[in-house]
């Protein structure tokens, strides 16, 4: 009888990267982000990949919003608002990010 209690252990779940891509760490100041319906808040471009970004800023963003990202040199750019908490946003863009931003965004470190 004994091993029917220790058969089924309750496990906490692995804590596994679920990203599609690496995301380059950058520390990019010029950044905008901007809620539906708001104006837009200064804030800094944390990490990116081709698929999204993390942006650190005030400003608070309930999970699931829709965002517009400016960052220097860009057009804005349509996300989503995976999470937010501790004064930061992930994000997941709407379309993957043009490679010739991307570069340029990986590249730059202010």
């Amino acid at each position: 009888m004994g091993y029917m209690n220790s058969q089924f252990r309750r496990v906490e779940p692995a804590l596994i990267e679920q990203r599609k891509a690496y995301r380059h760490p950058v520390q990019i100041q010029r950044t905008a982000i901007r809620q539906h319906g708001k104006n837009a808040r200064k804030g800094e471009l944390v990490d990116v990949s081709i698929y999204g970004c993390r942006v650190a800023s005030d400003n608070m963003i309930a999970e699931g919003s829709r965002v517009w990202l400016r960052f220097e040199g860009s057009s804005p750019i349509t996300a989503t608002a995976i999470w937010c908490r501790d004064g930061q946003v992930g994000c997941r863009f709407d379309e993957t990010l043009d490679q010739k931003l991307f570069r340029s965004l990986a590249l730059i470190s202010e």
